[in-house]
């Protein structure tokens, strides 16, 4: 069920705006008070907030200004009531961020069809948000995946140095011959191990798309050791 908040300075018009969300299905907050209006969108997280823009104590304006300067209320969607109909206001409404404006008076099908709207609206949002984290989470398993790839390629390439290093010395100490063929041989393994370890990058390198990376998670195998 979507929770509406109505602040509306009004006592009537607040509950009769109010019994027409509620017909409709709507769990309604409603008060007179723009400064209790901005407590309940604090406390409530409301779908939607209908919201006067003549009012005693403040100013619809200032209501969405207060909202908007807060993370936890700042996208709510934001509809303006007002008898004040010229282009310069329903303007300066829009500028400062409000989703739609309502013009005193107006009928019960024009409040549901300006809130349905909204409410449509602020779902596909909803959707594209929910849809960009988890594109930005697949990134980041990509580049986590990536640096665990190059993390043990570096290890592998290290390994056989040793062999290698150890080989170049024996040869340069004029060991026998028997002995310079076996120092060949290993160089010649080392250096077939080490054409085979890049080819196993590339090719994982390759594979390493966001559609894998999810199995290669499930599966443990990112962290493992070739």
């Amino acid at each position: 069920m979507k929770r509406i908040l109505v602040i509306e300075d009004e006592q009537h018009l607040c509950k009769q705006i109010a019994t027409i969300l509620q017909a409709e299905g709507f769990d309604v907050i409603r008060t007179t008070s723009a400064a209790e209006g901005i407590d309940f969108a604090r406390q409530q997280s409301p779908d939607l907030i209908v919201c006067d823009i003549l009012m005693p104590d403040l100013s619809g304006y200032d209501v969405l200004n207060a909202l908007q300067a807060d993370i936890n209320t700042a996208m709510i969607p934001f509809v303006f009531l007002s008898a004040k109909a010229n282009h310069s206001d329903i303007r300066e409404g829009m500028n400062l961020g409000a989703d739609d404006y309502l013009t005193k008076p107006f009928s019960a099908q024009e409040l549901l069809e300006a809130i349905a709207a909204r409410l449509k609206k602020q779902e596909k949002l909803v959707n594209r948000v929910q849809v960009l984290c988890q594109q930005l989470k697949n990134l980041e398993s990509l580049i986590e995946a990536k640096e665990n790839l190059l993390e043990n390629l570096t290890q592998e390439l290290r390994r056989p140095l040793s062999n290698v290093n150890m080989a170049i010395m024996m040869l340069e100490a004029n060991s026998p011959q028997e002995r310079r063929q076996y120092y060949l041989q290993i160089l010649k393994d080392e250096f077939e191990r080490e054409i085979t370890i890049l080819n196993q990058a590339t090719e994982l390198r390759r594979l390493l798309s966001p559609e894998n990376i999810k199995l290669l998670h499930q599966f443990n195998l990112l962290n493992k050791q070739w």
